[in-house]
């Protein structure tokens, strides 16, 4: 979640001016699908400085795209 802009993930210990976009986030994972993945984690969700909620959808959102790497994962 630090990589990502404040403007979509406000909520974070580290927040880096200029970052990604949720957008662009979900594209890069999107992106690395069919590589050999063993493990993920989404990180730096600090919901005591998110009051809207953002940083939570935002984290879930992107969880959901890793998890969904793992169920197209070739056997």
């Amino acid at each position: 979640m630090d990589c990502l802009d404040p403007a979509f993930a406000p909520g974070t210990g580290t927040p880096v001016i200029g970052g990604l976009s949720t957008y662009q986030a979900q594209r890069i994972l999107r992106g690395i699908e069919g590589i050999n993945l063993v493990a993920m984690d989404v990180v730096e969700v600090a919901p005591a400085y998110d009051n809207s909620g953002i940083n939570a959808l935002a984290g879930a959102s992107l969880g959901l795209d890793m998890l969904c790497l793992f169920a197209r994962k070739s056997k």
